[in-house]
């Protein structure tokens, strides 16, 4: 692509001189602009702590309990879903790949898939809408048990405690994002092993008290245990399928870095931490009893845990919910450029924050709007699963070969123009993804009429991957070809 074809936004970072620094100490100033060779850097190994601070979670804990709890599942079959659940983390590592090949964020390389405008109907709705979703429903859980603690500490108002720590994270986060890649980058090694340190203490304080012999009174066999067992892999699978973000944290590694390696340091850095707090999770489930997870399986933690522990505990859960929602933070903030916000990246990212900061405020205040935000979280799999799988299937068959120069072409007649700026294969690809995923859910307030036809058998993840991407590789194969020969 010429020069002179180059977008407002690119030949304004370049007419003006505009330096873009990747530097722990400095605010990131860079967004969706291209990164050029000379200003790539980092190695792929880097990756892995980048992910396993976020998977440190009590909220993993939670989901194990509930393979054990309210699904039924014996412990060694919840473990085994966890195990083949957490396969699926390498597809976030496959589209980590496409951020050091474009040099761009994921919210621009997905303009290959759906087309100039067609992108901006896709990300507005679930790389910044979701995003901000996902923030609220992390701070309102750091929230309350950061507002116990200060309430046991002698603080009058438990509302205003938890709004007090709300204000607090948020704020906290919102500087990560705003410092961005770098500093990411660099304090997320020493967050991961903080993080790993202090659940290690809780799982030794914790694991006496467990019911290792734990077995169901009333085992499931047959058609129900297959059920308990499909609905516990979507589940699990929901996490790994929402990092569909992974390429903004790898676009500064350098052109030639090996995709084996990017991809290895992206999935392992999900999976290592996810599996072995998730089985902790497991065998906890089968310990304690349904009103434990309906309160909060970290209440139930903080109270048995010794003065000096718990103290350690909420700080890890909160540290734990900076790091990830500072990941969501920043790529969100590059979303809102992508789609044609005229914003840079930091006032992006404040703007994000203050937004979740507000939600999060509502949900404190009306307890009962959890519930609904909840809900509509268990759905988002119609969602994660066609965009994910199309995404990598658009890697694949384009052999991870993206020039971020045509991403920017957002002239009529561009490549990835299309029709009339939308790209019919994508979005046919995600729509009806989207609604095979649907019909064969099983919620606890929604079951797909093809699952429940079924039996209950919830296979939205498996064939709504299968759908979305046998689809766009059967639309889009021959055009994503000749775009790459070309």
């Amino acid at each position: 692509m010429s020069e002179a074809s180059a977008t407002p936004t690119l030949r304004g970072a370049q007419d003006h001189g505009i330096e873009f620094v990747d530097a722990a100490n400095t605010p990131e100033t860079r967004g969706i602009e291209l990164i050029d060779e000379t200003q790539r850097h980092g190695r792929a190994r880097d990756l892995f702590f980048v992910w396993s601070a976020p998977g440190v979670s009590v909220l993993n804990i939670t989901v194990g309990a509930s393979l054990t709890l309210f699904l039924g599942l014996e412990i060694w079959q919840a473990l085994l879903v966890v195990l083949v659940s957490g396969v699926l983390a390498v597809l976030p590592g496959i589209v980590a790949i496409s951020g050091p090949a474009a040099g761009t964020s994921g919210s621009v390389v997905q303009r290959a898939i759906y087309g100039i405008h067609g992108n901006k109907i896709v990300i507005a709705f679930y790389g910044w809408f979701i995003s901000g979703v996902f923030l609220a429903l992390n701070w309102v859980a750091a929230s309350f048990i950061g507002g116990e603690l200060l309430v046991r500490w002698g603080f009058p108002d438990p509302i205003m405690a938890s709004i007090l720590v709300a204000v607090v994270v948020s704020a906290i986060t919102v500087l990560v994002a705003v410092y961005g890649h770098a500093l990411i980058l660099k304090a997320y090694m020493a967050i991961s092993i903080a993080l790993f340190v202090i659940f290690a203490l809780v799982i030794g304080f914790i694991a006496p008290s467990l019911d290792w012999s734990f077995a169901q009174p009333e085992p499931l066999s047959g058609l129900p245990l297959w059920a308990s067992l499909t609905i516990a892999f979507a589940l699990m699978a929901s996490s790994p399928l929402s990092f569909s973000n992974s390429a903004d944290m790898a676009r500064y590694l350098p052109r030639e870095t090996k995709a084996s390696g990017i991809i290895g340091a992206t999935a392992l850095g999900q999976l290592f931490p996810a599996v072995l707090i998730t089985a902790f999770g497991v065998v906890l489930g089968g310990t304690v009893g349904p009103e434990t997870l309906e309160n909060g399986i970290e209440y139930a933690l903080l109270e048995n845990l010794p003065v000096w522990l718990a103290p350690l505990f909420v700080l890890g859960v909160l540290v734990n919910c900076i790091s990830l929602n500072g990941m969501t933070t920043y790529t969100a903030s590059m979303a809102l450029q992508s789609i044609g916000v005229p914003i840079r990246r930091i006032p992006s990212a404040i703007l994000i924050g203050a937004l979740g900061c507000a939600f999060t405020i509502v949900l404190v205040l009306a307890s009962d709007l959890i519930s609904a935000v909840n809900l509509m979280l268990q759905f988002l799999l119609i969602i994660s699963v066609p965009t994910m799988g199309v995404y990598v299937a658009d890697i694949v068959l384009r052999r991870n070969r993206y020039h971020g120069e045509d991403l920017f072409d957002e002239r009529p007649g561009g490549m990835f123009w299309y029709l009339g700026g939308f790209g019919v294969a994508g979005l046919v690809s995600v729509v009806v993804g989207g609604f095979v995923t649907a019909m064969f859910l099983s919620t606890t307030v929604w079951v797909g009429p093809w699952g429940a036809a079924l039996g209950g058998l919830d296979l939205s993840v498996p064939l709504g991957l299968l759908v979305s991407i046998g689809l766009y590789v059967l639309l889009a194969g021959r055009k994503v070809r000749a775009q790459i020969a070309a």
